[in-house]
């Protein structure tokens, strides 16, 4: 059967899959970085997880794979197959194309970036499908996005599009670590909700689920805590749709978990804030912690799809 390998590697894991042309998933594993043994060591298991996916494809679809595409955190120069920067993983300027390609005898790799990764499947196959023109933003620990445009993802002159969670939307606020003040992450990100629900309670062991499960409780202080979230991500999301104009606005992360506590203010929040925009539809991911290994396997059929000629993307 044919089928490409996909890796998406995290700070603390990888998931990886084996995808069909159709975007099935066909085989999943999963295992962790090794990243407290250093930054040649998370290179090393993630060159020998990819073999063992080959080795798999060989032995239960008979035949191995035609490609491969991995997403990673961090700076990315996808053009020329180069992780640039990770702080999470400790390395810099790695050429992890060409290693892939070399352990894989020669198959063509892809490289992406985790969030531009994952925003393209939810735009092409998630949440997101059938639109033209998508925002993928996930709540996380900090907030990123992907600019998705005619089933594509906009990576910018210099591998930067989309990092909305820097947009400033409490100027003079809390401090960044990107070095401004008031940006969007530190006020809206799961771990910014956290971090105001446990102030708010004294408790440093609560968390922003705890949080939203206050608010459908009808708790006033957790009421407070996340409506100025709500609020400064609806204004960071007005700015961003004012650029972009996307059609679809994809919100996902750990805090879009919250269902309905989240999306029912925020769509509000959003509409008053709009004049004349027009208003995209908000809707939650749909493709869960699978967004990252989809993406990359979609990256891995896109290759094949431009060397050729072959029409094998779903």
């Amino acid at each position: 059967m044919r089928h490409v390998i996909a890796l998406d590697v995290g700070g603390t894991g990888m998931k990886a899959a084996l995808v069909g042309a159709g975007g099935e998933l066909l085989h999943q594993a999963r295992r962790a970085t090794g990243r407290d043994r250093g930054p040649d060591a998370v290179v090393d298991g993630i060159l020998d997880f990819a073999v063992e996916l080959r080795g798999y494809g060989i032995e239960h679809l008979g035949a191995p794979a035609l490609a491969a595409g991995v997403a990673v955190p961090g700076i990315v120069d996808e053009e020329q197959g180069i992780a640039a920067y990770s702080a999470n993983l400790g390395w810099r300027d790695l050429p992890l194309r060409g290693l892939l390609t070399d352990r894989l005898g020669g198959v063509p790799v892809a490289l992406g970036h985790d969030v531009r990764t994952g925003g393209l499947a939810e735009g092409r196959i998630g949440a997101g499908k059938g639109a033209d023109r998508f925002l993928f933003v996930p709540l996380g620990t900090g907030i990123a996005g992907a600019i998705g445009i005619a089933g594509r993802v906009e990576s910018g002159a210099h591998g930067f599009a989309g990092e909305i969670g820097h947009i400033v939307v409490r100027p003079g606020g809390t401090p960044c670590p990107c070095g401004q003040r008031g940006c969007l992450e530190r006020y809206a990100s799961a771990a910014a909700v956290s971090q105001a629900w446990s102030d708010a309670t004294g408790d440093p062991h609560t968390d922003a689920a705890d949080c939203a499960k206050a608010v459908d409780g009808g708790d006033p202080k957790a009421r407070e805590v996340w409506q100025n979230a709500v609020d400064a991500l609806a204004d960071g999301l007005v700015t961003a749709l004012t650029l972009l104009d996307p059609r679809t606005l994809i919100i996902g992360g750990g805090l879009a978990e919250a269902g309905d506590t989240l999306f029912t203010p925020l769509r509000e929040a959003v509409r008053r804030r709009v004049t004349f925009q027009k208003l995209p539809t908000i809707v939650p991911a749909a493709l869960g912690d699978t967004a990252g290994c989809l993406g990359a396997g979609l990256l891995a059929w896109d290759l094949l799809d431009n060397t050729d000629g072959t029409e094998v993307t779903p």
